[in-house]
């Protein structure tokens, strides 16, 4: 149990990190620049549910997979919120696949982004041990 709450925790930190990395790109007006109509505002609204969800995800750390190597495999596991993202949130909000209604650069940036996700989660998670 001890392991899940670690993992969990871990991925909740990690969707913090992740939130506020997207929140200040758009409000540096970073995400305009490269026009990606992503601007988030700093809300409870916004950010509640990408944190329990980014904790929910990091339930995926249990999977036996690159122990020895935990920023890989933070990154690896990045992959499967991004594809969510990008395959079925977008679609689902009229964003088009990928999220292209948003920006030609909108798959990056949110590859980056959960990536951010991964590697903190990961980090957590190994220093948390």
């Amino acid at each position: 149990m001890r392991k899940f709450l670690i993992f969990f925790a871990a991925g909740c930190l990690g969707a913090l990190v992740n939130s506020l990395a997207i929140w200040l790109l758009g409000d540096q007006g970073i995400t305009t620049r490269l026009g990606i109509a992503i601007a988030p505002n700093l809300t409870p609204s916004w950010l509640y549910p990408r944190i329990v969800w980014g904790g929910i995800w990091g339930l995926l750390f249990v999977l036996p997979m690159l122990t020895s190597r935990p920023l890989s495999k933070g990154l690896v596991l990045s992959l499967f919120p991004t594809a969510v993202q990008l395959f079925l949130i977008f679609p689902q909000a009229q964003k088009g696949l990928g999220g292209l209604e948003l920006g030609l650069y909108t798959p990056i940036l949110v590859l980056a982004i959960n990536g951010v996700w991964g590697a903190t989660t990961a980090l957590t998670i190994r220093y948390a041990r």
